[in-house]
């Protein structure tokens, strides 16, 4: 008789256990997307440096184009390509967006 009481919790438990799991990796997989400037930007990924707090190693879509993975430095605003390259912000620049993301108020 106890194994029929039990079994209905456990079954009970795995649903709410996949409920929890689903909504904690759910929000994490989403893109955050905004209109900036003309340009719908999607911010795919985007880390931030443990040495060097105001860098962000982000991935980006541009208007539905992927970009790769970039290292934005915010505090001299430029960005470090794949390949080196060294690229300053320009005005508008999606780099602006992804330094305001989580700029202290």
């Amino acid at each position: 008789m106890l194994t029929y009481i039990q079994k209905p919790y456990k079954f009970i438990a795995l649903i709410l256990i996949l409920i929890i799991s689903n909504a904690v990796t759910l929000p994490a997989m989403a893109d955050v997307c905004r209109n900036y400037f003309g340009q719908r930007i999607c911010i795919v990924s985007i880390n931030r440096s443990a040495k060097n707090y105001w860098e962000y190693r982000a991935s980006l879509t541009v208007d539905g184009v992927k970009r790769p993975q970039e290292v934005y430095n915010c505090r001299q605003k430029f960005r470090v390509q794949q390949d080196g390259a060294i690229v300053q912000f320009k005005p508008k620049d999606p780099g602006e967006l992804i330094c305001s993301f989580f700029r202290k108020t």
